[in-house]
């Protein structure tokens, strides 16, 4: 031990010479998530909100996930998954419910708005064609913030996650019409695509937005001869120089597109309407004059379809047969590639989520985002879509306005 003062003093000036440990600011969180993954109830579907890898990001950022069990056993995620990824899986929905964050992929049942204690924010799609008023009251009530996430807008004004699902259905639709014609699907026994020295599989898409681009590209992949149909002029142009490569494309003219469907082996329905029910291109006669075993995929029969002779099937009774001709009209596509579907919906929704928590919340989030507040048609208990509230005739308010009222 050294007594001597001078000595101590001169060590203690040469010691504060030495590399000293870094001391970096640790910024405090400004809002822990407190999310919950309920089981989906709906009819047929299969995906599941977040994937384990986007539990386990989320948990590493210090948000607290609780994850229903079985919640994604369609998709093949294990509640053991969910575990080790950091969640806690519970067997009460009540408790699922009771999260401050609710995210699921369908719209909410009736019974599960029950379950909620109120003063929550809930994320998940918004099916305005089939929203019960009973549901939108309740929620309303209950001074839910309510974000449809088919609403949500990107920073380049895309809907990523309408653009998402309509990429696996348009490709999906192309692989469903490839099995269809199948000699073991019964049907004409020929190969989707081309070869060298045998005509190619003639394909017709009517709508030239994202199912109909990426159903295009699948076909053509195959080596499929590809004819593409829209009436909007800016969109087929777009879709050429998206393809970088020309293929056959045209305005719906009755006369043509009838002359087309004759000639086809597949045709892939892809129209999309903003609002309300899909225009209806494709008569009853002009499917009567399709060759026999010709398939149809009508992808936009979750809005009424393109086609006078669709009518909706099952994933368990996919198809059925009109004047010959093979008709798939499922709606919900997506579903059936789950595991796909639920990856993509992940990836758009971790970073949102981890955002969120760093600006405090839904509310923080909605304030700052122009793209998510795009989402929101509930504010705190305030409707704020101009749609719901006319169709439902109820007030609504401008979530612009609302916003500024409240700071």
């Amino acid at each position: 031990m050294i007594t001597d003062p001078e000595m101590l003093k001169k060590l203690m000036q040469q010691g504060s010479f030495l590399p000293k440990e870094e001391m970096l600011e640790v910024t405090s969180k400004k809002g822990s998530l407190f999310i919950g993954i309920p089981k989906e109830t709906s009819f047929q579907e299969q995906r599941v909100a977040l994937v384990p890898e986007a539990v386990s990001l989320l948990v590493s950022y210090g948000h607290k996930v609780k994850v229903e069990t079985n919640s994604g056993e369609s998709a093949n995620f294990s509640d053991t998954d969910y575990s080790e990824a950091g969640a806690e899986i519970c067997y009460d929905k009540k408790e699922i419910f009771s999260c401050n964050l609710i995210f699921k992929v369908a719209p909410p049942a009736e019974s599960e708005v029950e379950l909620m204690p109120g003063n929550q924010t809930l994320i998940s799609a918004l099916q305005i064609s089939i929203q019960p008023k009973v549901i939108l009251k309740k929620l309303i009530d209950k001074k839910i913030t309510a974000i449809a996430w088919d609403y949500i807008r990107d920073d380049s004004g895309i809907f990523p996650v309408v653009r998402a699902m309509g990429e696996i259905a348009g490709t999906t639709s192309i692989l469903v019409a490839g099995e269809l014609l199948s000699s073991f699907s019964k049907g004409k026994g020929i190969m989707l695509g081309g070869i060298t020295g045998v005509q190619p599989t003639q394909v017709v898409v009517i709508g030239a937005g994202t199912v109909g681009e990426y159903a295009t590209k699948a076909a053509l992949g195959l080596g499929a001869s590809v004819k593409v149909f829209d009436n909007s002029l800016s969109k087929l142009r777009r879709l050429q120089n998206d393809l970088g490569t020309r293929v056959y494309t045209s305005v719906i003219q009755p006369k043509v597109l009838a002359k087309a469907l004759m000639r086809s082996d597949v045709v892939i329905g892809a129209l999309r309407a903003p609002l309300g029910r899909t225009p209806c291109v494709v008569t009853e006669n002009m499917v009567k004059n399709m060759k026999s075993g010709s398939v149809v995929v009508d992808v936009s029969i979750d809005q009424g379809g393109c086609f006078e002779t669709s009518k909706v099937t099952t994933h368990d009774k996919p198809t059925f047969k009109e004047y010959e001709v093979i008709h798939y009209c499922v709606p919900n596509i997506a579903s059936r590639v789950s595991r796909t579907a639920s990856f993509a919906l992940s990836n758009i929704f971790s970073p949102i989520l981890v955002d969120m928590g760093d600006k405090g919340g839904a509310v923080g989030l909605i304030s700052s985002d122009l793209g998510f507040r795009r989402g929101v048609y509930i504010y705190k208990g305030v409707l704020t879509s101009e749609v719901l509230g006319k169709v439902f005739d109820l007030k609504y308010k401008d979530i612009e306005l609302l916003l500024m009222g409240m700071k």
